[in-house]
């Protein structure tokens, strides 16, 4: 069996064998929190990739908190994590998905299927009495090579072109309080993208931090959409990271892929000539 959107614990529990396995915990004001958590107790076999230097490349200042990494450093990268052609990719925090669901989202970028986000991350793993270990893996040797993107991504260019019409359609995964203009913990212009809808990504959970079913977050995102094309959908956040967990959500409830920005609200707000816009969701 393939997973290509989420993997239940139990099912993982099953599979890990074939699986190569991602731990990517992270904690955005503490760059340090993720590797600290994963030399604390990780799933057996999982290695660890960073948010911020694994998952992102170089910052210019003017590309965003988290720009794209260059694609064959991290085919490189995974392949030393072990990974192999068709091979069945796990990535995993502890955080909903906010951070795994990054890199689901870059694998798929560098043309890998297979790869799937644990649903619920490591509490589900410990609530189905799973192990978690300290020991950390030896080197891998995959034959993982990057191939034709699976997902879109959209430059800033192509949102600023878009702006005032009903071509294309920004849904911001940031809570409603930054989306708004109120608070800015992370850049230093409060505010959105004039026209974006707001759909915070803790929206697409249950309680206990899974994803709510399919069904549900269909009948959700429909509401949002208000009967527009998901086709012209494109996914941003503060720096393309959560913006990839609504992604995630809306190919769970059945939507064709939609599209991400990958330099989001961090990239945006650094050209002081694009517009800006505050207060609440024009839907």
């Amino acid at each position: 069996m393939t997973w290509t959107t989420l993997i239940a614990a139990d099912e993982l529990g099953v599979a890990i064998d074939r699986c190569v396995v991602i731990d990517c915990r992270h904690d955005l004001l503490n760059p340090k929190a993720g590797i600290d958590a994963y030399a604390q107790g990780h799933i057996p076999g999982a290695r660890f990739l960073s948010q911020d230097t694994d998952l992102a490349g170089p910052k210019t200042g003017r590309n965003g908190r988290h720009p794209l990494p260059d694609r064959e450093a991290l085919a490189a990268r995974l392949r030393a994590c072990g990974l192999n052609a068709g091979q069945q990719l796990v990535a995993y925090d502890a955080h909903g998905g906010m951070y795994a669901a990054r890199l689901w989202w870059l694998a798929r970028w560098l043309g890998h299927g297979p790869v799937a986000v644990l649903d619920g991350g490591l509490d589900a793993w410990r609530r189905e009495r799973l192990p978690v270990v300290v020991e950390v893996p030896g080197p891998g040797a995959g034959n993982f090579k990057a191939g034709e993107p699976l997902v879109a991504s959209v430059q800033a260019a192509d949102i600023e072109a878009a702006l005032g019409s009903t071509r294309r359609l920004v849904i911001d995964a940031r809570a409603g309080e930054r989306y708004r203009g109120e608070v800015e913990p992370m850049d230093p212009v409060a505010g959105h993208i004039p026209g974006a809808l707001n759909r915070p990504f803790a929206q697409n959970l249950r309680p206990d931090g899974r994803f709510k079913p399919g069904p549900v977050l269909r009948g959700e995102f429909d509401a949002l959409l208000g009967g527009r094309d998901p086709a012209s959908v494109i996914h941003q956040c503060g720096s393309g990271v959560t913006a990839c967990h609504n992604l995630l959500a809306m190919t769970t409830a059945g939507y064709a892929d939609t599209a991400l920005y990958p330099g989001s609200w961090s990239e945006w707000c650094s050209e002081p000539t694009r517009p800006v816009a505050r207060g609440a969701d024009p839907s």
